[in-house]
C-alpha cells in the first residue's frame, strides 16, 4: 500500500476548513459550534475577541456578563422606560405606556424564573406586542432603543421577505439564528433577546379575501411556532452549518458539546405594520354599527386620521383581515401609534435626541464645517416633510434636498460655517449660490491649499517633492474654478507622465525636488521633455530646485 493510501482521507477537508475558520465572518457565524465544549475561560475571550455585530446594544460597550446581570436583576419601572424612550421618540405616548408595561412584565417573569425556576413549568402567556400604524412614526426606532436600555440582542427583518421566498418552514427560523448572530454567537444572551418583525400586514391570508393563499398562512404558522416555545437548530440545513457541526465535534475527539439548538421561550416577539386597508375595515364596521344613514359622524369620519380607526381594532378585525385566529391569539398587546403632525416633526428636530439634523452635522463634521440653523428653518423643514407623508422619514428627504449641494461644494471650500434660515430650506440652490459668491476668496485660498495636498500625495506615492510657485497654484486654480472640476483632477491630468519623466532624470542626477511655475502648468508635457533632454547633458535639471 502506498504511502498515499495510508494518508486519512479528510486530512485535506481539515487543512481547507481550518484555513476557513480563520476568517471572521465565519468565527462569527461558527460561534455556537467553535465555543463548544471549550473552559469558561476560553469562551469568555472567545466571546470577546469575536467580531461586533450590527445590533445597538453591542455598540455600549457592556460586557456578556453585565448584559446578564442586568437581565437577570432587571428592575426597570414602567415609568422610567417610558421617559427614557421619550428622549428618543417624540409623541406616541400610548403606544410608549403599553410598550413598556410589556417589557417589565416580560423581563420581570425572566428574572423570577431565573430566580425560581419551578416558575418556568407555570403556564406563561408572553407579551408579545402588536403595533400598527403608518410609516416612519417611530416603530422600530422605539423598539431598538428599548434593547438598547435593556442591553439584549436586537433582530429586525420585513416579514415580506419570508412570503416572497416560497419557504415556509425554515426562512422564519432564521429569525432566531440572526439573534445568535447579534450577540455574537452567545446563546444565554440570545435567548433574552427581542426579534422585530415589520411590515406583517403584508402576510395576511388572501384566501379570506377570495383570492389565492401564496404563502401568507404558512408564515404565520411558522412564526407562531417561534413566538410560542420552541427550539430552534442553530444550524439551517439549507447551508454547511450541520456538516461543520459534525466535523468540529470529530475534531474535537470527544468534548462536552455544545448546545444545538435554541430556546424561543424568553425571546420576545413584536410584530408591526402600516394595517392601512385594516383601518378602512374598522371605519366601515363602525358606520355600520351607528343608527342613521348620513349622520354628521359618518360624514366626518373620512377626515380623521387613521390611527383613530386603527386604535378601535378588534381581534375579529384581524381575523377577517386574514390572520389565524391562533397567530393573533398570540399577540395579546395591540396598541396603534399616531401619525406625526408638522408640529411634532419639529419637535424631532428640536429634542429628539440623535434626531436626523444631529446626523448632518456629523457629516458636515467631516469636512470641518459647521452650521447653525433657526427655528424657522426648523419649522420649515417640519412643514414640507408632513406633505411627504412618510412621517419622520420626510425630514431626511427634505434635509437632503436642502444640503445636498452644500455637501457637495463647501468641503472643496475654505468655508467652514454657515447659517441656514428659512430662505435656506425654501431656495437651497439660491442661497448656497450668495454663500459661495461672498466668500470667493475663501475658496480660491482653499483651491491654493488643494495644490499642496496634491503634491504631499505625490511626494508620498512617487517620491518626489513638487515645489509649486504661487502663480502656478493660481494658474491650477483658475482653470478648476472655469471647468467647475477639482484641483486634484486637473492636477493629475496635468502631471500624468510626471512620475516617469522625473524618474529618469533622478536617475542621472540624484535630485528628487522639482520647482513647478507657471510655464509647467501652461504646458506640462513640453516643460517636463525639456528637463529630461537637459539632464542627459547636466547635473541639474532646470526644474530643479537648487
Amino acid at each position: 500500500m502506498s504511502k498515499k493510501d495510508d494518508e486519512n482521507p479528510l486530512e485535506d477537508l481539515q487543512k481547507q476548513l481550518k484555513h476557513l475558520l480563520k476568517n471572521k465572518n465565519v468565527q462569527v457565524a461558527f460561534a455556537p459550534f467553535m465555543n463548544a465544549g471549550v473552559s469558561g475561560d476560553d469562551a469568555e475571550k472567545a466571546d470577546d475577541s469575536g467580531s461586533s455585530g450590527e445590533s445597538d446594544e453591542l455598540e455600549e460597550g457592556k460586557s456578556r456578563d453585565e448584559r446578564l446581570a442586568g437581565i437577570r436583576n432587571f428592575d426597570r419601572k414602567p415609568k422610567e422606560i417610558r421617559d427614557y424612550l421619550d428622549r428618543f421618540v417624540v409623541k406616541q405616548e400610548q403606544a410608549k405606556r403599553v410598550l413598556s408595561v410589556a417589557v417589565c412584565d416580560h423581563f420581570n417573569h425572566v428574572r423570577r424564573c431565573i430566580e425560581e425556576p419551578k416558575l418556568a413549568n407555570r403556564e406563561y402567556m408572553k407579551p408579545n406586542l402588536l403595533l400598527l400604524g403608518p410609516t416612519g412614526v417611530g416603530k422600530t426606532y422605539l423598539m431598538r432603543n428599548v434593547a438598547k436600555l435593556i442591553g439584549v440582542p436586537f433582530v429586525k427583518a420585513d416579514a415580506t421577505k419570508f412570503s416572497e421566498t416560497g419557504y415556509v418552514g425554515n426562512d422564519v427560523e432564521d429569525l432566531v439564528r440572526d439573534l445568535v448572530k447579534a450577540a455574537d454567537g452567545d446563546v444565554e444572551l440570545a435567548e433574552y433577546g427581542i426579534i422585530y418583525v415589520d411590515e406583517i400586514d403584508k402576510i395576511a391570508s388572501e384566501s379570506s379575501k377570495g383570492g389565492r393563499d401564496v404563502s401568507g398562512r404558512g408564515v404565520q404558522i411558522n412564526l407562531l411556532k417561534l413566538m410560542e416555545e420552541t427550539d430552534v437548530n442553530l444550524h439551517s440545513p439549507q447551508d454547511m452549518m450541520g456538516q461543520m457541526k459534525a466535523f468540529m465535534e470529530m475534531q474535537k475527539g470527544g468534548g462536552k458539546p455544545g448546545k444545538s439548538s435554541i430556546s424561543t421561550r424568553n425571546i420576545l416577539f413584536i410584530v408591526s405594520g402600516a394595517f392601512d386597508k385594516l383601518a378602512e375595515n374598522v371605519k366601515r364596521r363602525l358606520s355600520l354599527s351607528r343608527i342613521g344613514f348620513g349622520s354628521s359622524e359618518e360624514q366626518s369620519a373620512d377626515a380623521r386620521p387613521v390611527s383613530e380607526f386603527l386604535h378601535q381594532s378588534e381581534t375579529r378585525d384581524f381575523i377577517d383581515y386574514g390572520f389565524e385566529p391562533e397567530f393573533v391569539g398570540r399577540l395579546p398587546v395591540r396598541v396603534a401609534c399616531d401619525e406625526l403632525t408638522g408640529e411634532d416633526l419639529a419637535s424631532i428636530l428640536l429634542s429628539s435626541e440623535g434626531n436626523v439634523l444631529e446626523q448632518y452635522r456629523s457629516d458636515f463634521a467631516g469636512y470641518d464645517v459647521t452650521f447653525d440653523i433657526t427655528e424657522d428653518a426648523i419649522r420649515k423643514i417640519a412643514e414640507k416633510a408632513a406633505h411627504e407623508q412618510t412621517g419622520a422619514r420626510g425630514l431626511v428627504t427634505v434635509l437632503e434636498r436642502t444640503f445636498r449641494d452644500f455637501k457637495f461644494e463647501l468641503p472643496s471650500s475654505a468655508i467652514r460655517s454657515f447659517d441656514v434660515d428659512a430662505e435656506t430650506i425654501d431656495n437651497p440652490t439660491d442661497a448656497l449660490q450668495d454663500l459661495l459668491e461672498s466668500n470667493k476668496d475663501l475658496l480660491d485660498e482653499a483651491l491654493l491649499g488643494d495644490v499642496d495636498r496634491f503634491a504631499a500625495d505625490f511626494s508620498a506615492r512617487h517620491g518626489y517633492n513638487l515645489k509649486f510657485r504661487k502663480p502656478a497654484k493660481v494658474a491650477l486654480a483658475k482653470i478648476a474654478t472655469k471647468e467647475n472640476r477639482s484641483i486634484l483632477a486637473i492636477c493629475e491630468r496635468k502631471f500624468n507622465d510626471f512620475e516617469h519623466g522625473l524618474g529618469i532624470i533622478s536617475k542621472r542626477t540624484g535630485k528628487f525636488d522639482f520647482i513647478i511655475d507657471k510655464k509647467v502648468v501652461d504646458d506640462p508635457d513640453k516643460e517636463l521633455s525639456e528637463w529630461v533632454v537637459k539632464s542627459f547633458g547636466s547635473s541639474e535639471p532646470s526644474g530643479d530646485e537648487s
